[in-house]
């Protein structure tokens, strides 16, 4: 409030009042895990805003939804790397005892607790498939 950053402040109020809204919908305290997951959700939602709104020429509204992102992102752990990402996709397929695309289910069941926050969901699941289809 101090430095009148008022983009980064309405962020962080947003990321607030989704965490205070979740508490009170189950009636929990969250935990780390489940924050991780709130900023997470919040991320995926911008990701999905900006593409719509570049699709539209809605430039203006697609910077100011990446600076969300930015703001947002700073509040997660560090990324995982692409090879720190394959090593934990190949332990987990090796775990599960997966043998094919139908497995893919089991594989994400015990990476999505361990990945949640420090990698794109989405990209460990393209990672599975690849995995699991060749």
């Amino acid at each position: 409030m101090r430095a009148k950053d008022s983009a980064r402040l309405s962020t962080i109020r947003l990321l607030l009042a989704a965490i205070k809204q979740r508490e009170v919908d189950e009636r929990v305290e969250l935990d780390d895990a489940a924050v991780l997951g709130v900023i997470d959700k919040m991320i995926k939602q911008r990701r999905e805003s900006i593409a719509q709104f570049e699709k539209a020429s809605r430039n203006d509204l697609a910077g100011a939804e990446k600076a969300e992102i930015q703001v947002l992102s700073a509040y997660l752990p560090a990324q995982m790397g692409d090879g720190e990402m394959q090593k934990e996709v190949e332990a987990a397929i090796a775990a599960s005892g997966a043998s094919g695309v139908k497995d893919m289910g089991k594989v994400m069941a015990l990476l999505k607790p361990k990945l949640a926050g420090k990698a794109d969901m989405g990209k460990v699941s393209g990672l599975v498939k690849a995995k699991l289809s060749g």
